[in-house]
């Protein structure tokens, strides 16, 4: 498991926002970072896209000095209508807006 310091990893995803609206026809984009329990920490984006607002992220573990690894290698949505899980990459969390969660 190899640990990224997080502010490289915000400054990586800061530089993808302008892609990602483009490409998957966002309304807005923005950075999600949550502390979970323990040494979890969630990494990912805020994204609105058909007046729906979507937090789509990664769960990584943060070390002590506030580093992170990926913890799991899928995505997850999270949106009011309850949580989506296992999705491999953006395009396929993307794919699966665009056909709306199912429940």
């Amino acid at each position: 498991m190899e640990f990224m310091q997080r502010e490289a990893l915000l400054t990586e995803m800061n530089h993808s926002l302008k892609k990602m609206l483009e490409k998957y026809d966002l309304d807005d984009v923005g950075i999600f970072q949550e502390e979970g329990e323990g040494n979890r920490y969630y990494l990912g984006y805020t994204v609105r896209k058909n007046g729906e607002v979507y937090m789509i992220h990664q769960a990584f573990k943060k070390n002590d000095e506030g580093d992170l690894a990926p913890q799991e290698q899928t995505w997850v949505i999270e949106c009011e209508d309850g949580d989506s899980r296992g999705y491999e990459n953006l395009d396929a969390v993307f794919s699966h807006l665009e056909t709306g969660i199912q429940h």
